[in-house]
């Protein structure tokens, strides 16, 4: 007799997903209601918890890590998570405020939610994504399954073939702090009508930011830094693809990513319609397009260019074996993509501290780094830049090396750091 296999959480988890999806995508008006119950289902609390770990991510508030919860027991915080979502006594805590450093001395605002709440927003994304994914247009490819950046640059890259001369680049103006969370709420709704779970989405967008001590509230914006987040910034912008789909389709071809979206148009004259038309759609949205950085470029001479999602795009001139000159659209990676990438190369090399580390200790920490940006950003056009950034790498750990042997200068351990990165496997972006 065959005994029957047991299925995984993550199994459970596909299989409810498909179900769910189906039933979104057969009737497009239909509201869900009983949802709630399927959030603490000890399967869905696994699969949450599985993906929030492999997410890695620090701590919350409570200063609770993921290290502390395997150390305490996964079973327990799992039974608890389950217990006070059934019982209707989970409050989220506020959110953890913390700075990254940019590029031009300002500072983007990252939001860490507690672990236990992680998980949760986790969960609750589990069971409503499928709904949503149903409504969700062609045009849209951030954080979306079965998605991603490649084939939203594909897609531009096929759109500016097809005569597509003149691009509106936008740029909406710190995004996910503006959105309206009244709006929001009445999108989500349109889909859900499980009262327990809309409760859910709004405790979340109403538990606040934590920074010097403070709780500060808003009615604005979503949590940045929530793994629920960029499905509600999906769902919110879900509505300007739908309203393009209906009046902006025939004036030109859009692309979106997340909050980053451009549009490809024949002419300069529906380039122009098309930047008005979005600007009137911001407006209902109550979003205001960056003034400096969304703009309209003209492709068609050659002379300018665009970058979108680390890559730059630019119609350049090209040969048929005939001698026929025609124009084509090439992509390499842009001017802020390299420079992202020596800064990733000369934090692990440059700094002092950094010069006990072996060299296996490196080669193993930049090879994955190497291989996706490889996988990312080579192109035909990209092989000149790539090429220069391998020489960095190399001229950076030559550095290292001269400086760990107490040498003058680097230039006589280049030969040595040559053989030596090749015994050692470093991978190389060309």
């Amino acid at each position: 007799m065959n005994a029957q296999r047991l299925t995984t959480p993550k199994e459970n988890v596909q299989e409810f997903q498909e179900k769910l999806g189906h039933a979104a995508k057969e009737n497009k008006k239909r509201r869900f209601h009983a949802l709630y119950d399927k959030v603490y289902r000890l399967d869905i609390l696994w699969e949450a918890w599985r993906r929030v770990r492999a997410n890695k991510g620090s701590a919350g508030i409570d200063g609770e890590t993921l290290a502390d919860i395997e150390e305490q027991g996964e079973i327990d915080f799992i039974m608890n998570c389950h217990r006070r979502l059934k019982e209707g006594k989970y409050h989220p805590q506020p959110v953890k405020r913390q700075y990254i450093p940019k590029k031009d001395g300002k500072q983007r605002p990252l939001g860490i939610p507690t672990v236990r709440d992680r998980v949760i927003q986790m969960a609750t994304k589990l069971v409503i994504e499928p709904i949503f994914e149903a409504d969700f247009q062609e045009t849209s490819f951030g954080f979306r399954p079965k998605r991603s950046a490649k084939q939203a640059l594909e897609r531009i890259r096929k759109a500016c073939n097809r005569k597509g001369n003149w691009v509106v680049d936008v740029d909406i103006q710190g995004y996910f702090d503006n959105i309206n969370q009244e709006k929001l709420m009445k999108l989500v709704e349109m889909r859900i009508s499980d009262r327990r779970i809309l409760k859910l989405v709004r405790k979340w967008l109403g538990a606040g930011v934590m920074e010097e001590g403070k709780v500060r509230r808003s009615d604005l914006g979503t949590p940045q830094g929530g793994v629920i987040s960029p499905l509600l910034a999906n769902i919110y912008l879900n509505y300007f693809d739908l309203l393009w789909e209906r009046h902006g389709s025939k004036v030109g071809e859009l692309t979106r990513y997340a909050d980053d979206f451009v549009v490809i148009c024949k002419t300069k004259k529906d380039a122009e319609r098309a930047y008005e038309l979005i600007r009137a759609i911001m407006e209902r949205l109550e979003l205001i397009l960056h003034p400096t950085k969304t703009r309209i470029v003209g492709l068609w001479t050659g002379e300018e260019g665009f970058d979108f999602l680390g890559m730059h795009h630019r119609k350049t001139k090209a040969e048929t074996s005939k001698g026929q000159v025609y124009h084509t659209t090439q992509q390499w990676l842009c001017r802020k993509a390299e420079e992202r990438i020596r800064e990733v190369v000369k934090k692990q090399l440059a700094p002092p501290k950094m010069r006990h580390k072996s060299i296996q200790e490196h080669v193993d920490y930049l090879n994955p780094k190497i291989q996706g940006w490889r996988n990312y950003y080579f192109t035909a056009c990209s092989q000149r830049k790539m090429a220069k950034l391998d020489w960095y790498i190399l001229i950076r750990l030559a550095r290292w090396y001269a400086k760990k042997r107490q040498r003058a200068g680097w230039m006589s351990s280049l030969r040595e750091v040559k053989s030596l990165s090749i015994q050692y496997g470093l991978k190389t972006l060309l």
